[in-house]
């Protein structure tokens, strides 16, 4: 077993780090809010004064911070610090050059690291089935793929360093555009008289068959356990989506990349964030497509 510091314990960081706890790690952990700190401790995690003090002893560190600034600072406060032939995983979601700048920091001080984002929201972060996007080289993947594990669905080696980050970003693309897609079909359905249940059960045994319809329903009733039946709440929230499709641009327009339906998606979800509804599922988005103005 071995002894992980676990920096950012927010929603998706603190039952990340329970699972590992539940596999006979020791997790030292930080965040900034105390709540989070409390609810680290609820679960299990020994919480420490500072980044520096949960990395000072640990065998592997852990980030899941909000944006490549946030794991840039982390990286270069604690890197100097950390135990020799540590390896660093960095969970965030965050852009390709910002990737590649952490792994640098880490090899300047002699650490092994890798680019882990995941897919599957809170529930899968609770459940432990997460599916862990790896960019860096075989050593550290294999170095690291036991310790993701206990918090994973599956890993998938995606390639070299910031690889991980770019499948994160190619698939939340897909996700952003397939969610509209689907939303737009049923408020066709609609208006053409067609029953929620009917799109659905043509719709999700043929051709129109995806993920954003068959587990993320955006109308109640034909998937219980999506948003769309708890009044919108998160899942996954719009303000991540919108993130995430940002940096999906970012990177197509560095890369001279054509993604003219990644950047209509990102401009709706520009759109239905500015009316209020950051914090609400990204599946919500219906209501924008709706005419919805509140």
């Amino acid at each position: 077993m071995a002894t992980i510091a676990f920096i950012g314990l927010g929603n998706m960081g603190n039952p990340m780090a329970a699972n590992l706890v539940k596999a006979g790690h020791t997790v030292l952990g930080f965040d900034l809010m105390p709540d989070n700190l409390t609810v680290a401790k609820e679960h299990g995690v020994t919480v420490m004064a500072s980044a520096v003090a949960a990395v000072k002893d640990a065998d592997v560190v852990i980030t899941m911070l909000p944006a490549g600034k946030h794991v840039l600072s982390v990286y270069e406060g604690v890197a100097p610090k950390a135990k020799k032939g540590a390896l660093f995983i960095d969970s965030s979601t965050i852009d390709v050059e910002s990737a590649r700048k952490a792994h640098a920091i880490a090899a300047k001080h002699g650490l092994q690291s890798i680019d882990a984002p995941v897919s599957g929201g809170t529930g899968g972060a609770a459940a432990g089935t997460l599916t862990f996007m790896a960019g860096g080289s075989d050593e550290a993947f294999a170095a690291a793929e036991p310790i993701l594990k206990p918090m994973a669905g599956r890993v998938v080696h995606c390639g070299g360093a910031s690889a991980g980050q770019a499948a994160k970003i190619c698939n939340n693309m897909i996700l952003g555009i397939s969610m509209i897609g689907v939303a737009e079909a049923f408020v066709l359905a609609e208006k053409l008289g067609l029953s929620h249940q009917a799109l659905y059960d043509v719709a999700s045994t043929s051709s129109g068959q995806c993920w954003s319809l068959t587990t993320y329903c955006p109308v109640p009733g034909p998937v219980p356990a999506s948003p769309a039946n708890r009044d919108y709440k998160p899942g996954f929230a719009a303000a991540l989506m919108l993130k995430d499709l940002k940096l999906s641009q970012e990177a197509a327009q560095n890369a001279g990349a054509a993604t003219p339906l990644g950047a209509e998606a990102t401009q709706l979800y520009a759109l239905f964030n500015a009316q209020g509804h950051a914090g609400a599922d990204f599946s919500g988005i219906i209501n924008f497509l709706r005419g919805d103005k509140s």
